[in-house]
């Protein structure tokens, strides 16, 4: 997958920012967003179970946008027909 640009929904509104992904030996694909603005980084990866978890992110954070940016990245890792 390559970089591409999307949103989180803040308390305040939308946090936009950059996704990339980081592949590493011990947690396998993970996938981080960037704001533009630098106030907010998280890192997500699937358990063994397909579910995304958090790896780390800086605070404040907000639990739902592990879901969020899940739900963002399987829609573009899905294939379309």
């Amino acid at each position: 997958m390559e970089v591409f640009e999307t949103y989180l929904t803040g308390t305040d509104g939308s946090i936009e920012g950059l996704v990339n992904t980081i592949n590493t030996a011990d947690e396998g694909r993970q996938y981080q967003f960037s704001s533009f603005d630098d106030s907010l980084t998280i890192t997500i990866a699937k358990d063994e179970h397909g579910h995304w978890k958090r790896i780390s992110s800086t605070e404040p954070y907000l639990s739902g946008w592990v879901d969020e940016l899940g739900e963002q990245i399987d829609q573009r890792n899905t294939p379309t027909y």
